[in-house]
Protein backbone atom coordinates (compact mmCIF):
# COMPACT_ATOMS: atom_id res chain seq x y z
CA UNK A 1 0.00 0.00 0.00
CA UNK A 2 1.54 2.86 -1.11
CA UNK A 3 0.51 6.30 1.14
CA UNK A 4 1.44 9.92 1.29
CA UNK A 5 0.83 12.94 3.26
CA UNK A 6 -0.55 16.71 2.52
CA UNK A 7 -2.14 19.29 4.47
CA UNK A 8 -6.10 18.64 5.70
CA UNK A 9 -8.54 20.72 5.27
CA UNK A 10 -11.58 19.92 6.66
CA UNK A 11 -15.27 21.08 5.07
CA UNK A 12 -18.82 20.81 6.28
CA UNK A 13 -19.37 20.28 2.60
CA UNK A 14 -18.37 17.12 -0.22
CA UNK A 15 -16.00 18.28 -2.65
CA UNK A 16 -15.82 15.75 -6.05
CA UNK A 17 -12.94 14.95 -8.67
CA UNK A 18 -13.19 17.63 -11.21
CA UNK A 19 -15.00 20.21 -9.19
CA UNK A 20 -13.76 23.43 -8.84
CA UNK A 21 -13.69 24.94 -4.70
CA UNK A 22 -13.50 28.54 -3.77
CA UNK A 23 -12.02 28.83 -0.26
CA UNK A 24 -12.01 32.13 1.54
CA UNK A 25 -9.24 31.62 4.22
CA UNK A 26 -9.31 33.43 7.30
CA UNK A 27 -8.24 31.24 10.34
CA UNK A 28 -4.52 31.30 11.03
CA UNK A 29 -4.18 27.72 10.87
CA UNK A 30 -5.69 28.00 7.09
CA UNK A 31 -3.82 30.99 6.59
CA UNK A 32 0.00 29.08 7.42
CA UNK A 33 -1.30 26.14 5.33
CA UNK A 34 -2.03 28.88 2.15
CA UNK A 35 1.53 30.49 3.19
CA UNK A 36 3.40 26.90 2.93
CA UNK A 37 1.59 25.90 -0.73
CA UNK A 38 2.72 29.46 -1.95
CA UNK A 39 6.25 27.69 -1.25
CA UNK A 40 5.46 25.34 -3.81
CA UNK A 41 6.21 26.72 -7.22
CA UNK A 42 7.85 30.05 -5.88
CA UNK A 43 10.04 30.57 -8.80
CA UNK A 44 7.07 31.68 -10.60
CA UNK A 45 5.15 33.75 -8.30
CA UNK A 46 4.84 36.85 -8.81
CA UNK A 47 6.84 39.74 -6.44
CA UNK A 48 3.82 40.12 -4.37
CA UNK A 49 3.59 36.34 -3.46
CA UNK A 50 -0.23 35.96 -5.00
CA UNK A 51 1.42 32.82 -6.18
CA UNK A 52 -1.24 32.90 -9.16
CA UNK A 53 1.09 31.06 -11.81
CA UNK A 54 1.65 27.24 -10.07
CA UNK A 55 4.77 25.77 -10.92
CA UNK A 56 5.60 22.14 -12.50
CA UNK A 57 4.75 21.01 -8.75
CA UNK A 58 0.71 21.43 -8.03
CA UNK A 59 -0.07 22.62 -4.83
CA UNK A 60 -2.11 19.76 -3.07
CA UNK A 61 -4.23 19.67 0.08
CA UNK A 62 -6.64 17.07 0.70
CA UNK A 63 -10.49 17.52 1.78
CA UNK A 64 -12.52 15.77 3.89
CA UNK A 65 -15.81 16.12 5.10
CA UNK A 66 -16.78 17.00 9.02
CA UNK A 67 -18.35 14.64 10.35
CA UNK A 68 -18.84 15.69 14.18
CA UNK A 69 -17.35 19.02 14.55
CA UNK A 70 -16.75 23.00 13.26
CA UNK A 71 -15.32 24.14 9.95
CA UNK A 72 -14.52 27.79 11.72
CA UNK A 73 -13.26 27.38 15.47
CA UNK A 74 -15.70 28.41 17.87
CA UNK A 75 -15.23 32.16 18.62
CA UNK A 76 -13.40 32.97 15.63
CA UNK A 77 -13.16 36.49 14.17
CA UNK A 78 -15.84 37.14 11.88
CA UNK A 79 -18.32 35.23 14.43
CA UNK A 80 -20.80 37.03 16.70
CA UNK A 81 -19.37 36.71 19.80
CA UNK A 82 -16.61 39.03 19.81
CA UNK A 83 -15.91 39.28 23.64
CA UNK A 84 -14.91 35.17 24.24
CA UNK A 85 -11.65 33.69 23.84
CA UNK A 86 -10.92 31.96 20.32
CA UNK A 87 -10.55 28.41 20.28
CA UNK A 88 -6.91 27.99 19.15
CA UNK A 89 -4.55 25.23 17.32
CA UNK A 90 -4.46 23.21 14.26
CA UNK A 91 -7.30 20.74 15.78
CA UNK A 92 -9.87 23.43 17.21
CA UNK A 93 -13.22 22.53 16.87
CA UNK A 94 -12.38 18.63 15.97
CA UNK A 95 -11.77 17.60 19.62
CA UNK A 96 -8.96 15.65 21.34
CA UNK A 97 -8.77 12.78 18.49
CA UNK A 98 -9.65 14.89 15.34
CA UNK A 99 -9.76 12.09 12.90
CA UNK A 100 -12.81 10.81 14.87
CA UNK A 101 -14.53 13.61 13.28
CA UNK A 102 -14.63 13.60 10.15
CA UNK A 103 -15.31 11.13 7.30
CA UNK A 104 -12.40 8.73 6.07
CA UNK A 105 -12.91 9.48 2.42
CA UNK A 106 -12.24 12.41 1.26
CA UNK A 107 -10.86 14.30 -2.29
CA UNK A 108 -7.14 15.88 -3.05
CA UNK A 109 -7.63 19.33 -4.29
CA UNK A 110 -5.17 21.72 -6.47
CA UNK A 111 -5.00 24.85 -5.46
CA UNK A 112 -4.96 26.94 -9.18
CA UNK A 113 -5.00 30.15 -7.87
CA UNK A 114 -4.26 31.12 -4.07
CA UNK A 115 -4.11 35.23 -3.50
CA UNK A 116 -2.95 36.86 -0.39
CA UNK A 117 -4.91 39.70 0.37
CA UNK A 118 -3.74 42.90 2.22
CA UNK A 119 -5.39 41.97 5.26
CA UNK A 120 -3.47 38.46 5.14
CA UNK A 121 -6.76 36.15 4.21
CA UNK A 122 -6.64 34.24 1.15
CA UNK A 123 -8.98 33.60 -2.23
CA UNK A 124 -8.50 29.92 -3.13
CA UNK A 125 -9.75 28.14 -6.14
CA UNK A 126 -9.08 24.98 -6.03
CA UNK A 127 -10.17 21.61 -7.95
CA UNK A 128 -11.08 18.15 -7.12
CA UNK A 129 -8.96 15.64 -8.42
CA UNK A 130 -8.86 12.27 -6.96
CA UNK A 131 -10.73 10.13 -4.18
CA UNK A 132 -8.08 9.61 -0.99
CA UNK A 133 -9.10 7.52 2.02
CA UNK A 134 -7.40 9.24 5.30
CA UNK A 135 -5.11 6.67 7.04
CA UNK A 136 -4.33 9.18 10.05
CA UNK A 137 -4.73 12.71 11.17
CA UNK A 138 -1.02 14.64 12.05
CA UNK A 139 -2.11 17.88 14.74
CA UNK A 140 1.65 18.60 15.65
CA UNK A 141 2.31 21.42 13.28
CA UNK A 142 0.20 24.67 12.43
CA UNK A 143 -2.10 22.89 10.02
CA UNK A 144 -3.88 19.30 10.33
CA UNK A 145 -1.94 17.00 7.89
CA UNK A 146 -2.60 13.72 7.10
CA UNK A 147 -1.48 10.30 5.81
CA UNK A 148 -3.36 8.97 3.06
CA UNK A 149 -3.60 6.50 0.41
CA UNK A 150 -5.74 6.73 -3.48
CA UNK A 151 -8.95 5.10 -4.45
CA UNK A 152 -8.78 4.13 -7.91
CA UNK A 153 -12.15 4.65 -9.66
CA UNK A 154 -13.57 1.13 -11.37
CA UNK A 155 -15.85 1.22 -13.59
CA UNK A 156 -18.10 -1.46 -12.61
CA UNK A 157 -20.49 -3.18 -14.52
CA UNK A 158 -22.98 -1.76 -17.04
CA UNK A 159 -21.49 1.93 -16.38
CA UNK A 160 -22.07 3.21 -19.53
CA UNK A 161 -25.80 2.39 -19.91
CA UNK A 162 -26.10 3.89 -16.25
CA UNK A 163 -24.62 6.80 -16.98
CA UNK A 164 -27.01 7.37 -20.11
CA UNK A 165 -29.97 6.75 -17.50
CA UNK A 166 -28.59 9.17 -14.99
CA UNK A 167 -28.09 11.86 -17.69
CA UNK A 168 -31.86 11.73 -18.68
CA UNK A 169 -33.18 11.78 -15.40
CA UNK A 170 -30.89 14.54 -14.02
CA UNK A 171 -32.25 16.75 -17.06
CA UNK A 172 -35.79 15.55 -16.14
CA UNK A 173 -34.46 16.64 -12.42
CA UNK A 174 -33.32 19.98 -13.43
CA UNK A 175 -36.38 20.82 -15.11
CA UNK A 176 -38.94 19.93 -12.16
CA UNK A 177 -36.29 21.98 -9.96
CA UNK A 178 -35.61 24.89 -12.29
CA UNK A 179 -40.06 24.97 -12.36
CA UNK A 180 -40.55 24.88 -8.96
CA UNK A 181 -38.13 27.63 -8.26
CA UNK A 182 -39.61 29.63 -10.94
CA UNK A 183 -36.67 30.31 -13.06
CA UNK A 184 -34.20 28.59 -15.71
CA UNK A 185 -31.18 26.62 -15.47
CA UNK A 186 -28.23 27.74 -17.37
CA UNK A 187 -25.58 24.98 -19.11
CA UNK A 188 -27.88 21.57 -18.87
CA UNK A 189 -27.21 20.85 -22.92
CA UNK A 190 -23.29 20.39 -22.76
CA UNK A 191 -23.20 17.60 -20.54
CA UNK A 192 -20.31 15.00 -20.60
CA UNK A 193 -20.89 10.81 -21.38
CA UNK A 194 -18.04 9.69 -19.32
CA UNK A 195 -19.51 7.66 -16.58
CA UNK A 196 -17.17 8.28 -13.83
CA UNK A 197 -17.32 12.28 -14.65
CA UNK A 198 -21.09 12.10 -14.96
CA UNK A 199 -21.36 10.44 -11.68
CA UNK A 200 -19.20 12.77 -10.17
CA UNK A 201 -21.21 15.58 -11.64
CA UNK A 202 -24.74 14.63 -11.06
CA UNK A 203 -23.32 13.99 -7.31
CA UNK A 204 -22.03 17.34 -6.89
CA UNK A 205 -25.32 19.47 -8.53
CA UNK A 206 -27.92 17.83 -7.14
CA UNK A 207 -29.43 19.38 -3.83
CA UNK A 208 -28.75 16.81 -1.05
CA UNK A 209 -27.51 16.82 2.27
CA UNK A 210 -23.89 16.07 3.51
CA UNK A 211 -24.42 12.19 4.24
CA UNK A 212 -25.83 11.11 1.04
CA UNK A 213 -23.30 13.11 -0.77
CA UNK A 214 -20.47 11.50 1.06
CA UNK A 215 -22.09 7.90 0.30
CA UNK A 216 -22.09 8.96 -3.57
CA UNK A 217 -17.91 10.04 -3.16
CA UNK A 218 -16.80 6.73 -1.21
CA UNK A 219 -19.31 4.59 -3.61
CA UNK A 220 -16.83 1.36 -4.56
CA UNK A 221 -17.09 1.99 -8.01
CA UNK A 222 -19.12 4.18 -10.80
CA UNK A 223 -21.49 1.73 -11.75
CA UNK A 224 -22.62 1.61 -8.02
CA UNK A 225 -22.41 5.32 -7.47
CA UNK A 226 -24.78 6.19 -10.99
CA UNK A 227 -26.98 3.59 -9.90
CA UNK A 228 -27.71 5.17 -6.16
CA UNK A 229 -28.01 8.58 -8.54
CA UNK A 230 -30.68 7.21 -10.55
CA UNK A 231 -33.05 6.14 -7.57
CA UNK A 232 -31.95 9.28 -5.79
CA UNK A 233 -32.80 11.65 -8.42
CA UNK A 234 -36.17 9.84 -9.67
CA UNK A 235 -36.73 10.24 -5.91
CA UNK A 236 -36.33 14.12 -5.65
CA UNK A 237 -38.16 14.76 -8.85
CA UNK A 238 -41.22 12.93 -7.87
CA UNK A 239 -41.09 15.26 -4.37
CA UNK A 240 -40.57 18.15 -6.10
CA UNK A 241 -43.44 17.67 -8.30
CA UNK A 242 -45.74 17.67 -5.18
CA UNK A 243 -43.45 20.35 -3.50
CA UNK A 244 -43.55 23.43 -6.14
CA UNK A 245 -41.91 25.91 -3.94
CA UNK A 246 -38.63 25.53 -3.15
CA UNK A 247 -35.35 27.01 -1.78
CA UNK A 248 -33.70 28.65 -4.25
CA UNK A 249 -30.07 26.90 -4.50
CA UNK A 250 -27.85 26.86 -7.30
CA UNK A 251 -27.14 23.50 -8.85
CA UNK A 252 -23.86 24.17 -10.63
CA UNK A 253 -22.44 26.51 -8.10
CA UNK A 254 -19.77 24.81 -5.77
CA UNK A 255 -19.72 25.02 -1.88
CA UNK A 256 -17.98 28.01 -0.66
CA UNK A 257 -16.23 27.86 2.84
CA UNK A 258 -16.62 30.43 5.03
CA UNK A 259 -13.21 30.51 6.47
Amino acid sequence: MTTARLPLFPLNSVLFPGLVLPLNIFEERYRAMMRDLLKTGTDASGPSGSGDEAGDEPRRFAVVAIRDGREVAPTAPGLPDQTAQPEKGPAAGFGADPIQAFHRVGCVADAATIRERSDGSFEVLATGTTRIRILSVDASGPYLTAEFEEIPEEPGEEAGALAEGVLRAFRSYQKRLAGARERSLAGTADLPDEPSVVSYLVAAAAVLDVPAKQRLLQAPDTATRLREELQLLRAETAVIRHLPSLPAVDLTRAPTSPN
